[in-house]
């Protein structure tokens, strides 16, 4: 084996010019895989977390049809009190389940006495929304007035936060008084002042244009007595359990059923909230679009190579064969020399990529989406794709050698010394 690997180097040397264009095909190839999937999966993750964690959560449990009418923010659709009970119970005691938070949604009339504007509200219990969106506080931007409490947790009674593009069309400020009026489920209007306790940046997808105010507060300007709710975000302990975790919500929310005998709840993973899923799943096909090609490029180089090396060298593979040289050996050698092209590229490519992510790194390129700004990509660097990279490389590069290897050690020694 040692023998047949000195040859197979020494067989690559010899064409030095042509080893080293297939080596640098094979590198490009995997340098950019590596760059791109790093890059790209950095950025949907740090997307996904983004949204969970400061808007969505990971799981939304409604009543059954809301979410198709979600547009109009139907308080006909609300969760009884009952109901919230029984899914509440339910979130308790499944194990993956880390927090669950109620919310109230409603559009109401924000104005400053002076301006009028439509607004989404989204009234949380600021303790159980901090423990399900942790990241929702660090998207308030501005001062807070200087006699107000800190703003841990999200608001108090009395207090609004408000979007910050909003405050800015209205020229409104952190400690303002403005005042929300709002229509509930029966059609009778209500209003009530509020203190604008800080303003909130926009994310992208449902809640990213929302304000915020206290769960007691809504129900008094909506004039609810009793504690019905219009969703229940759920946050899991592990994020890599959401797939295992919704299954089993699923399973103990469907005996649940309304009055009609239909499932009374649904349940939605984030996926199924969020505009930006379809650019998450776009993302994965180009990093599977980029890996096929990369496999392309492989073969092609490869058997290339191959090809050419098998012409070449056909005398010297009739001598061989004709010295005893067994057709395995033959074909062995030629493999040896594919592989030995793609583990070269591989490693020289791997180690190009993780030059280039760990610049990424350290140079925190900044960048803005949608509506949010000053973006900071840091690629993470996974171990798994470096060498499930290298192994698609060796693996690519070995099949392209088979062929020539197949059709080198079934060359007749006769034809192949008597061949021109």
């Amino acid at each position: 084996m040692f023998s047949m690997l000195t040859i197979a180097l020494r067989n690559l040397t010899r064409y030095k010019r042509r080893t080293l264009l297939t080596t640098l095909l094979i590198v490009l190839g995997v340098t950019a895989v590596l760059l791109f999937s790093g890059l790209a999966g950095s950025f949907k993750t740090m997307m996904v977390g983004i949204i969970t964690d400061s808007s969505l959560g990971h799981l939304q449990v409604h009543r059954r049809g809301y979410v198709s009418s979600i547009d109009s923010l139907p308080l006909n659709l609300n969760m009884s009190a009952k109901g919230y009970e029984q899914v509440a119970g339910l979130l308790e005691a499944d194990p993956a389940v880390a927090a669950y938070a109620p919310r109230l949604k409603f559009g109401a009339m924000f104005s400053n006495y002076a301006e009028t504007t439509n607004v989404r509200l989204t009234a949380v219990d600021p303790e159980r929304e901090a423990a399900v969106c942790p990241g929702l506080a660090g998207r308030l931007v501005g001062e807070a007035p200087k006699d107000a409490p800190p703003i841990v947790p999200l608001v108090s009674p009395g207090q609004i936060v408000i979007p910050q593009r909003v405050a800015q069309g209205m020229n409104v400020k952190p400690g303002d008084s403005v005042v929300l009026v709002a229509t509930n489920k029966d059609g009778s209007v209500n209003g009530m002042p509020f203190t604008v306790s800080g303003l909130i940046e926009d994310v992208a997808g449902p809640g990213g244009k929302d304000a915020y105010m206290h769960l007691a507060d809504a129900r008094k300007l909506l004039r609810i007595n009793d504690q019905e709710v219009s969703e229940v975000a759920v946050r899991l302990k592990e994020f890599a359990a959401l797939g295992g975790a919704e299954k089993r919500l699923r399973a103990a929310l469907e005996p649940l059923v309304n009055k009609q005998g239909k499932p009374a709840f649904e349940l939605h993973t984030w996926a199924k909230l969020s505009p930006f899923a379809n650019i998450a799943d776009m993302i994965e096909l180009m990093i599977v679009s980029v890996k096929v090609m990369m496999i392309a490029i492989v073969l092609i180089s490869v058997l290339n190579v191959m090809l050419m090396s098998v012409f070449e060298r056909i005398r010297e593979i009739g001598t061989i064969a004709a010295m005893g040289t067994s057709p395995a050996k033959i074909l062995g050698l030629f493999v040896i020399e594919g592989f030995l092209l793609g583990l070269t590229g591989a490693a020289a490519g791997s180690l190009l990529g993780l030059a280039g992510l760990l610049a990424a790194r350290y140079a925190k390129p900044t960048f803005t989406f949608a509506r949010m700004d000053n973006l900071t990509l840091s690629p993470s660097i996974d171990p798994v794709e470096f060498l499930l990279v290298a192994g698609i490389v060796l693996a690519a590069a070995t099949l392209a050698a088979l062929q020539p290897a197949f059709k080198a050690s079934r060359m007749e020694p006769v034809e192949a010394l008597g061949h021109v």
